[in-house]
């Protein structure tokens, strides 16, 4: 009997929704505001195009455009990016602010996708400190920095080849045994940050993270906070 194939699995893709989903990606790992110009160039298609994807995009609320045309997220995706993980967003966030608060830095929860780790919930402290923001929706690979190297160590070296050309970083070994993982200047420059693993059934490899200039707090203290908090994570989530 010949095996019946699903037409929908050869279907072609949509461009556009392509484009459309690339845009949002870029203004995702914006530090501000990007000009039309600007996303034109980075998806390498014409200025018109842009502007018929943010139209669309502008009425579903997912982008929005100021006084000067600059554009930037909108309050829409916030509302979308709640309904992800909803039980582990809702599990984590207690948890960050209370260890945000605590440490003073910015707590945020990381899931895997792909080959990327991606913000899923950002917390920044109460008190009127300067701290580093760290948006949802923000990505970077899973070959660096503390969030990456904290997930890199749940994987197996078989979980670790599907997802692509990544090798297991030498430092992520040693994640098990310290119980957290630290970054500096390597996704941005003159930013240092630590973070733990964060498994929980039924959700993506995670970890949860902090990003800071510099603090008078070791290294070592916050990693024994975030693996506090992971800890209390995993428990509510079960």
């Amino acid at each position: 009997m010949d095996a019946v194939t699903d037409p929908a699995a050869n279907a072609p893709h949509s461009q556009t929704l392509s484009r459309g989903i690339r845009v949002l990606e870029v203004l995702a790992d914006s530090d501000g505001t990007l000009t039309i110009a600007e996303l034109a160039a980075a998806l390498d298609v014409h200025r018109s195009i842009v502007y018929r994807i943010l139209r669309t995009l502008e009425d579903h609320g997912l982008v929005v455009r100021d006084a000067s045309g600059g554009v930037s997220l909108g309050p829409r995706m916030a509302t979308l990016a709640r309904g992800v993980e909803r039980n582990l967003q809702s599990a984590a966030l207690p948890e960050l602010t209370e260890a945000a608060n605590e440490l003073g830095m910015t707590t945020f929860l990381v899931v895997l996708e792909h080959l990327e780790c991606v913000t899923l919930l950002s917390v920044e402290p109460r008190a009127n400190v300067a701290t580093v923001a760290q948006r949802p929706g923000t990505r970077h690979s899973l070959a660096v920095g503390a969030p990456g190297l904290a997930i890199q160590s749940l994987l197996t070296d078989r979980e670790l080849a599907e997802h692509g050309d990544v090798e297991r970083r030498d430092d992520a070994g040693a994640v098990g045994s310290r119980g957290y993982a630290s970054s500096h200047d390597e996704v941005i420059a003159g930013l240092r940050s630590v973070a733990v693993p964060l498994a929980v059934p039924g959700s993506p490899r995670a970890s949860i993270a902090v990003v800071y200039v510099a603090s008078a707090i070791d290294e070592a203290e916050i990693g024994r906070r975030l693996v506090e908090a992971a800890a209390a994570i995993r428990a509510a989530s079960a």
